[in-house]
């Protein structure tokens, strides 16, 4: 089933890629000096960097990261960033993020 691409904020897209109801994973793609705002689930996500520099905070730990970079972001943890250079960070949920679909 192909996902459509969707707005999900100032110069932020996001398409899901494949799920499961044990497993998601999902592209964004940011132009530079886009955000992802704060926010936290209950899901687990891991989290690639395809290309581009992001800067994250995760639980109030800030870090910046770079294509080939990965992390995990504990359940419950709330987390954001900012791109500072035009990319794309790949994130896989566990379980699936339902209201992703």
């Amino acid at each position: 089933m192909p996902y459509p691409i969707v707005t999900t904020g100032p110069g932020v897209t996001r398409k899901v890629l494949s799920d499961h109801p044990d497993l998601m994973v999902v592209a964004f793609r940011f132009t530079k000096g886009a955000e992802g705002a704060l926010h936290s689930h209950p899901h687990v996500q891991a989290t690639y960097v395809a290309s581009g520099r992001f800067a994250f905070t995760v639980d109030g730990q800030d870090r910046e990261v770079g294509p080939g970079d990965s992390f995990v972001i504990p359940s419950g943890a709330v987390h954001g960033c900012r791109c500072l250079a035009a990319g794309e960070l790949i994130d896989s949920f566990t379980p699936r993020r339902d209201d992703f679909l």
